[in-house]
């Protein structure tokens, strides 16, 4: 039943019956305000048994905090996630930055699983002039945050996403970059040269930078009640394409530097060895698959 909400959500609303029948009404955009300097952003993410990789996130913004907007990080946890509360409590601890506010917001496990939950609260409380809905494994680097702000200056869009990030080849479990001592090594930093463009073709999951207007007022998907259903286990984002749909855009393309990411076989959420890990594996396997974008391409140091 589920899946046949999300294809229905997916392909017919807001293409084949009215957005407005689904979800708030959303500004127009020519009515959306045009942010002040310095322009606020806040970057909403989850994470639940990810502290090692959270952990490259919050080094990048300790080692480039932004110098031309206002952030607020918010981080949607669990107290039963140890490490990750723990990693949270010393960045609180050492790491006060000029300009950017740590936004701990901790849920029951059964409403972190899904995420729509969370960044429903969060788009309808936040005070920001855009929202990123990130997930916790996108690490922003040298003048990533500082050229969003310019590229979002003066802008009028209900939705936009970067066009490009840079990864890494799928990384085993046993790979050292995933076991990092917590909190003793932060900052984390990466050696940018084992990481290859690969660009991003749509505003999806974790690549989604919207208007704060648009959020206060839409929500996300607040009306769809599966998608604002706790669950007692992860669920994967189905409502993001539904979210695009009843905002009336696919988001508009921005070019911005220095966003990386981590790849990685093994997800915290699953069990190790488990079945869905091990299919997991096989299917993203960089040797089963062409590749993507020019591999030989790498980002400056």
């Amino acid at each position: 039943m589920i899946w046949l909400l999300n294809l229905f959500y997916a392909r017919v609303l807001g293409r084949w019956l009215p957005a407005r029948w689904f979800g708030p009404a959303v500004p127009d955009t020519d009515s959306l305000s045009v942010a002040s300097e310095p322009l606020h952003l806040e970057i909403v993410a989850h994470c639940w048994q990810y502290a090692h990789l959270l952990a490259y996130q919050l080094s990048s913004i300790i080692d480039h905090p932004p110098t031309r907007m206002r952030l607020t990080y918010t981080l949607f946890h669990c107290e039963e996630d140890v490490d990750t509360v723990a990693l949270m409590r010393h960045v609180q601890a050492r790491h006060a930055l000029p300009g950017v506010t740590w936004n701990w917001q901790p849920l029951p496990r059964n409403e972190l699983f899904r995420r729509a939950i969370g960044r429903n609260r969060s788009a309808r409380a936040s005070s920001a002039d855009w929202l990123w809905f990130s997930d916790c494994d996108l690490i922003f680097h040298a003048d990533c945050l500082d050229t969003l702000a310019e590229r979002l200056h003066g802008r009028r869009s209900r939705l936009v996403y970067p066009d490009g990030e840079f990864v890494t080849e799928l990384l085993p479990a046993e790979h050292p970059w995933l076991h990092p001592r917590l909190p003793d090594d932060l900052p984390l930093r990466i050696d940018t040269e084992r990481f290859s463009a690969n660009p991003i073709a749509k505003a999806k999951g974790a690549f989604q930078i919207v208007h704060g207007d648009v959020a206060r007022a839409a929500g996300y998907c607040p009306d769809l009640a599966v998608y604002q259903r706790p669950t007692m286990h992860w669920r994967k984002t189905f409502e993001d394409t539904a979210f695009r749909n009843l905002i009336g855009s696919q988001g508009e393309p921005i070019s911005i530097p220095g966003l990386y990411r981590i790849r990685h076989a093994a997800k915290g959420r699953y069990a190790k060895d488990s079945a869905i890990t091990s299919l997991r594996t096989f299917a993203r396997d960089p040797h089963r698959r062409p590749t993507r974008g020019d591999a030989s391409r790498h980002p400056p140091r």
